[in-house]
């Protein structure tokens, strides 16, 4: 049908003079969809060298309205207005600017379109000027509910928006609407888009009836209120959510009940088509956004009717062959007709939606999928995918399929995964696979890269798409494309490992056809099927080379291979010897399988991540607490009977011991009894203790500690059995301690120097002593003396013991001491009185804490320094005012001295806070020792953090941030974080005293005069902006702590006033004021007035007569405190400073103490 005075225009082309819309996206090469070149590489072509695509996100990205867009249209439409005066005018249509399709059988026409061309420079749109920014505060009205009346309840818009009716109801009423009066009909979808976009304008009959779409859009885009950045699209709350959802759903239900009549009148769509490019093309970005989601849903609702009709037309040509197929006098000719007319008509209705597609296709999609909002690329993306996976006939090519590739480097990360995300399910269909190999050559290699993007999410759809492809494009993978997803098991972030896993197993452990038949022992046990897979798995472990993290590969792939929990096979592996065929396991494959299977026992158990994979708290689901529980009982009822034999089988091998011993922390211990299995118990009782006696390695020595710890819980039914084993384990470690003990003594007395064996004794026990005193009360055995001289000679320099005997020594006093501690508060001594106990306990304490301290001070050797260090650390923790609320511990609360607290500063200062010296040194034991520093760092941090320490103390740590920020930055930011929450001002003063001794610093070494401008300096800013950039955009809850750190900014850049060297010059400390001066931007308005009235106080000259460089750091403070205020001119005094006399009225800040706050806090008023 023919609109009143238009002329018809083919949906197939856009118009000639189509211009790419002015956003900066646009200022990408012109799109290769116009080059109809038949190679996949011409439609490539446009494809930089270094495979990403060329966009500029503009200056304005931010604006809500694109005015550099708008200004540059204008612009270039004003530049060539004469020219497409004389070249289009003779095509132009005399009607409005609506979209019309010829009847069909008829020619198309090609004509340009109306709204692009502007014949003066009156005609010339002008840029709608941006709404403001958002404030903060108390929000503004939502423009779309501030225009709900009662009125407008009856529009798609409001009734939509209830959600009170559902959106079939709603069409078949509009269709109703439409069948009666179309112009009605169309206007109140119109409306519709134009309300949903957050316009408040209304779209009247006689601008439906005389107005070309463009100067509708225009007129609606004064109607948008200029105050608010929100449009429904981009609200929060869930009715604006489920308002978007319904907006998609109402489209497509649109067009579905449409599809056999209404959408080819050549009315509706043109119309409803034409607007939304329109829209889609606007400097208003509510506009855009909207018109461009309304445009592909659109689209995808019309892919839905193209197959319908698609179908409908197979299935007639069918029904059209078999009757033709039959003989002459058995066909009929009128249901010959009547089956080619209905052919010609739907090849004629897929004519038309196809057309709907490519006009639509080439008018939005091409121009906004490179739109500088990243929610409208995302959207174009999301669609195009769904098309492709629909209707692959005509979206699975290469000339859409580019689209995608270019888009993989877009800018933000939730484009580039609804790029991922639409190509998935075409890479899972076997049926594409052949569409997509030219797509897949040439971008493969961008989507092996993003396995490593820095969005994680965006990572692991990467991942899957690579199982995608290697399912039906394995050739396409080089081996080092795979490897480089390979290593991401490892990665910390465990979404992106477990993908990574999964890839793995599709990879390499998967049992398929080729896999050689099971084989059997040397005793003709046939292996399990997951013999092989187990083998690959040990064997990709040891190639890693990241020994240390067999827990990430575990839990990388346990809960997507069953092999995992294939304890049996494990088990078989280890025990069984190799039969016929089949190779044997060399020791270190033994050593791994045993790793990789203690890992699996303790996820398995726990259900636990490993340290530094998942969240910080995870809530555990009653399904995955069930599954840990069943997979508890499942690995003890295996492992029960077979852990001694592995046990006796690798007890020479402390590496395979210490896992193994591991084993049974992760028992159910009620199945010793239920399943009378005391025997077995016995026998790995007999085990640990013959390991004890064999073994002298740190961490077989702890991890059977900590083993025969959980045994021996008392809720237990085993705990008496396991109790007479650990008393008499206990008994040997004593008296085997004692008798080296006495035979050393007995040399020294002599004057005979032990030899290596006795000296090994000796250290040896003391080793096992200390490490099972950890674990396991020694008290009863009263060692407290013997292991506490021993120390106290070794500070007073009779070194009769060597340095590390010293150190379990200065261990096992510390265990002593906690235990003493546990058993008072528990009431559980024996044959003691709790008085007895108690003052035992304050004796050993007041013995053993100044002797550490005196170590830390005085020693000379290392390891001394170092344990007593920790020690006195975790002690002050320990028995810290916390103890208060129990009376009977309250006598036992140690608070540490100056002396003390400064002794602790000092250690840290000297071997934390130092820089790297040593560069022969290997990166695994610089590894070592970083490890080290932090941990002394953080025990030191931990005395802040209880409360234990002032937080003025940490001013010496913070002033290290950002210099050693790589190393302990994220210690020292925890920190901070702590003692703010201990008290806002305490921690803001303490930052003005790490700032000024780091200042103070500056001036001893530069002399008089800082040079401002010196990379020293610049460091002490950068500091003070770190430190206000942790006070967070909450000026209100800040308050009081800001005004107080500037507070003693300003005492400490105007003490002293005179200058020593210049009686005439600034202060000496002024260019403090500088650093104080990142702090102003965290003030209240009145609360600047009041530091400033403050600074005027203590400079009583008011501004220098002298503007010269030394005074700059005070005109600098100053502008940033009257910014935005009314500044009075500056007072010209005759001096360049004054001074106020001492005898003058009180205290007003001129005699600056740190210590005296009182008087000091009365300058603020109300603070």
């Amino acid at each position: 049908m023919l609109r009143r005075g238009g002329k018809r225009i083919r949906m197939d082309d856009p118009p000639e003079d189509y211009e790419p819309p002015f956003t900066p996206y646009s200022i990408q090469p012109q799109t290769p969809m116009d080059q109809q070149s038949s190679t996949f590489g011409g439609q490539y072509g446009q494809y930089n060298d270094n495979g990403s695509m060329h966009y500029d996100s503009g200056p304005n990205s931010n604006l809500d309205y694109d005015q550099n867009v708008g200004q540059v249209q204008q612009n270039m439409n004003a530049f060539h207005s004469s020219h497409l005066e004389e070249t289009t005018t003779a095509s132009l249509p005399g009607g409005r600017g609506r979209l019309t399709r010829s009847s069909r059988g008829r020619r198309h026409t090609v004509v340009t379109n109306p709204q692009r061309v502007i014949s003066s420079p009156e005609d010339t749109p002008v840029p709608t000027p941006s709404p403001a920014p958002r404030r903060r505060g108390r929000p503004r009205k939502n423009p779309v509910l501030e225009h709900s009346s009662v009125d407008d309840e009856s529009t798609l818009f409001s009734i939509i928006r209830s959600g009170k009716s559902s959106l079939q109801q709603i069409v078949d009423e509009w269709i109703e609407q439409y069948k009666a009066d179309r112009d009605s009909g169309l206007r109140a979808i119109m409306q519709f888009f134009i309300s949903a976009s957050g316009c408040k304008g209304k779209i009247t009959s006689q601008m439906q009836s005389s107005m070309e779409h463009a100067a509708i859009i225009r007129r609606m885009t004064e109607e948008f209120d200029e105050e608010s950045g929100e449009y429904p699209m981009i609200m929060s709350g869930p009715q604006w959510k489920k308002f978007r959802s319904n907006f998609c759903d109402f489209v497509q239900t649109l067009v579905k009940q449409c599809q056999y009549s209404i959408i080819y009148d050549q009315y509706l769509m043109d119309n409803v088509i034409s607007l939304l490019t329109g829209l889609s093309d606007s400097q208003v970005r509510a506009f855009r956004h909207t018109a461009t989601l309304a445009a592909m849903k659109l689209m995808t609702a019309l892919v839905d009717v193209a197959l319908t009709v698609s179908i409908h037309l197979d299935n007639t040509s069918r029904q059209y062959e078999a009757e033709r197929q039959k003989t002459r006098d058995k066909r009929a000719s009128d249901r010959l007709e009547a089956l080619l007319a209905k052919h010609q008509e739907l090849e004629e209705n897929m004519d038309e939606i196809k057309n709907m597609l490519t006009y639509t296709f080439k008018s939005v999609f091409v121009h906004r999928y490179r739109d500088i909002v990243p929610e409208i690329r995302a959207i174009c993306m999301a669609e195009i995918g769904i098309w492709m996976k629909r209707f692959p006939q005509n979206f699975l090519d290469d000339s859409y399929l580019k689209y995608i590739g270019w888009t993989l480097h877009d800018k933000v990360g939730d484009v580039r995964l609804k790029c991922l995300q639409a190509l998935q399910p075409l890479y899972a269909s076997e049926e594409l696979k052949g569409k997509l190999e030219l797509f897949t050559s040439k971008f493969k290699d961008r989507v092996v890269s993003m396995t490593l993007d820095k969005e994680y999410d965006v990572a692991v759809q990467a991942v899957r798409l690579i199982i995608s492809i290697h399912k039906y494009h394995r050739e396409i993978l080089s081996d080092k494309d795979c490897e480089a997803v390979y290593e991401l098991v490892f990665s910390s972030h465990r979404a992106v490992a477990q993908a990574a896993g999964e890839f793995l197993n599709e990879r390499l452990f998967t049992l398929d056809d080729t896999t050689p038949p099971a084989l059997r022992t040397h005793r003709g046990k046939k292996r399990l099927p997951n013999t092989p897979l187990i083998r690959d798995l040990v064997q990709f472990f040891i190639e890693s080379e990241l020994h240390e993290h067999g827990a990430y590969l575990v839990d990388s792939l346990i809960d997507s291979n069953e092999m995992m929990k294939d304890w049996e096979c494990m088990t078989d592996l280890l025990m069984e010897d190799p039969g016929p065929g089949e190779e044997s396991l060399d020791d270190r494959q033994e050593t791994s399988l045993i790793e990789l299977m203690t890992c699996c026992i303790k996820q398995a158990a726990t259900g636990e991540p490993p340290v530094g994979r998942g969240p910080t708290r995870k809530i555990t689901t009653a399904k995955e607490t069930k599954q840990a529980q069943d997979d508890r009982v499942r690995l003890t009822e295996h492992y029960i009977q077979t852990l001694p034999l592995l046990l006796g089988k690798y007890i020479a091998d402390p590496e395979k011991v210490a896992n193994l011993l591991l084993i049974p922390q992760y028992f159910d211990m009620e199945i010793y009894t239920t399943s009378r299995q005391e025997k077995n118990l016995e026998t790995l009782l007999r085990l640990m203790q013959n390991v004890v006696e064999r073994h002298t390695e740190t961490e077989v020595l702890e991890n059977c500690a900590k083993t025969l710890e959980i045994l021996c819980t008392e809720d237990h039914a085993i705990y008496s059995r396991c109790d007479v084993i650990r008393s008499t384990l206990v008994d040997r470690l004593v008296n085997k301690l004692r008798e080296v003990f006495d035979e050393h003594e007995t040399l020294i007395a002599g004057d005979e120097e032990p030899n290596e064996d006795e000296i090994f004794a000796l250290v040896s026990s003391l080793k096992k002593v200390a490490i099972f005193w950890s674990c396991h009360n020694l008290g009863p055995w009263n060692l407290w003396d013997p292991l506490f001289n021993a120390v106290r000679d070794a500070k007073d320099g009779n070194r009769s013991m060597p340095p590390e005997a010293i150190k379990y020594c200065i261990s096992a006093c510390y265990s002593a001491i906690l235990w003493e501690l546990l058993q008072l508060e528990n009431g559980s001594g024996r044959g003691t009185s709790a008085a007895q106990q108690q003052k035992q306990l304050r004796d050993h304490l007041d013995a053993y804490i100044p002797l550490m301290t005196e170590l830390v001070i005085t020693s000379n050797v290392a390891l001394f320094r170092e344990e007593a260090y920790i020690s006195v650390c975790d002690l002050l923790i320990s028995f810290c005012k916390q103890l208060e609320d129990n009376p009977l511990l309250r006598p036992l609360v140690y608070e540490p001295d100056r002396g003390l607290q400064q002794t602790l500063n000092d250690f840290i200062q000297t071997y934390v806070f130092v820089e790297e010296e040593d560069e022969e040194q290997d990166e695994h034991t610089k590894i070592e020792e970083l490890h080290k520093r932090r941990s002394y760092l953080s025990s030191f941090c931990k005395l802040v953090v209880y409360n234990v320490l002032p937080i003025k103390t940490a001013a010496e740590v913070f002033r290290h941030y950002v210099k050693y920020y790589n190393d302990y930055g994220d210690i020292i930011k925890t920190t901070l974080g702590k003692a703010r929450e201990i008290n806002k001002v305490s921690c803001a003063r303490t930052m003005v005293l790490s700032l000024s001794m780091l200042f103070r610093d500056l001036h001893r070494d530069a002399g008089s005069r800082i040079d401002r401008q010196s990379e020293e300096f610049m460091s002490v800013k950068e500091l003070a902006k770190r430190f206000a950039l942790s006070f967070g955009l909450d000026a209100l809850k800040n308050r009081e702590a800001i005004t107080a750190l500037h507070r003693d900014a300003i005492l400490f850049a105007t003490n002293p006033l005179e200058n020593p060297n210049d009686p005439t010059g600034p202060p000496p400390n002024l260019a403090f004021l500088e650093i104080g001066a990142e702090f102003t931007n965290k003030l209240l308005k009145q609360d600047k007035r009041m530091v400033l009235q403050f600074l005027d106080r203590i400079l009583t000259m008011g501004m220098p007569s002298s503007r010269g460089e030394e005074w700059q750091p005070l005109l600098l403070y100053r502008n940033s405190l009257v910014h935005g205020e009314t500044d009075l001119p500056p007072q010209t005094a005759r001096r360049a400073y004054g001074r106020r006399r001492r005898d003058a009225g009180g205290d007003d800040g001129e005699n600056v103490d740190d210590n005296d706050d009182a008087g000091s806090d009365q300058d603020f008023t109300g603070y």
